[in-house]
């Protein structure tokens, strides 16, 4: 069985896979434990999967757990350990989760943006999460002040 150190969220991780083909996605919920991150349409789509791979977006659901080492990987559980990042604090104050389960990769991805130097409405045209709730109105409201 396959053995890969991974950087997730600052600590290196090793992860038995079945194959090198293994989407990251799986190893980090089911392999890594770290349920944050979604599984939504997995063809790259939706966004649910969202994680920052050496400080960009990466869909995880379609990046192999090989190509994934060597990299930063940052997951919603390694944003903050205290709900304190820009983009968490403006999901709070908007209040923008309805059912909430595409917001740990909405949230990723503005991190993201927000990393590259993005802010406001450019954050907003950026991301193109998908949110089956619509809560699309509070998102824009909460990265217009980012």
């Amino acid at each position: 069985m396959p053995s890969y150190t991974l950087n997730v969220n600052g600590q290196y991780l090793t992860a038995n896979v079945s194959s090198a083909d293994m989407p990251l996605l799986w190893v980090l919920r089911d392999v890594l434990n770290l349920t944050g991150t979604k599984y939504g349409c997995g063809i790259e789509v939706c966004g649910a999967c969202t994680v920052m791979v050496g400080g960009q977006p990466e869909k995880s659901c379609n990046m192999n757990v090989s190509s994934a080492v060597g990299k930063d990987i940052v997951t919603v559980e390694g944003l903050s350990k205290d709900r304190s990042h820009p983009a968490q604090q403006a999901w709070i104050k908007h209040q923008v989760p309805q059912c909430g389960y595409c917001q740990s990769g909405m949230l990723m991805s503005v991190a993201c943006a927000m990393k590259a130097g993005h802010h406001g409405n450019e954050i907003a045209s950026e991301v193109k999460n998908l949110c089956v709730c619509g809560t699309y109105p509070r998102i824009k409201a909460a990265v217009a002040g980012l």
